[in-house]
């Protein structure tokens, strides 16, 4: 016979269920022990990516820029004249979530969506004034402050090897 968790916890004398609650509620004891789950690499690697993606959006608090949003002011500064379609794609962003983000990015006056003269189904991205400023200041405080972080933390060469090691699984996996 099998019996739900809603009727054990019905079958808990008052003030055992009355305990439960109250352990549960003074937080978190002993650290929870991860076993076989530390040694999986794609856990490992989105604890990492979390990490540094928090320290990216501390860095970037006074810009209010994501590192989507950041990618993406870069690929347009580097491609100009590339389309939309081009960027979310190199970027691996949805069409949906594309069109929301340049819908902020141009509502901040960052960036602009310009017809294609070549296909007028099209539409190309260019940075706008503000947007190149606002990039220029955001390549300064990921070099100073995020990415010297990371290079403070590992190292040169350790920071070289990792790099390859993510380009050879994103690239080849």
């Amino acid at each position: 016979m099998t019996v739900s968790k809603t009727a054990e916890k019905s079958a808990e004398k008052p003030a055992e269920a009355a305990r439960g609650r109250k352990d549960a509620a003074e937080g978190p004891g002993e650290a929870l022990q991860l076993g076989e789950l530390s040694e999986q690499l794609g856990y490992v690697l989105k604890r990492a990516q979390l990490k540094v993606f928090e320290n990216f959006l501390r860095c970037m608090a006074s810009l209010q820029l994501t590192p989507a949003q950041f990618s993406v002011l870069l690929l347009v500064e580097k491609n100009p004249g590339r389309n939309q379609t081009e960027i979310a794609s190199t970027l691996g962003i949805l069409r949906p979530n594309f069109v929301a983000m340049l819908d902020n990015l141009e509502s901040r006056d960052l960036c602009a969506r310009i017809r294609s003269t070549n296909d007028r189904r099209s539409h190309i991205l260019v940075l706008t004034d503000k947007g190149k400023a606002v990039l220029a200041r955001a390549k300064k405080l990921v070099a100073t402050k995020h990415e010297a972080r990371l290079n403070e933390l590992l190292g040169q060469s350790n920071r070289e090897a990792l790099l390859g090691m993510l380009s050879k699984i994103a690239n080849e996996f």
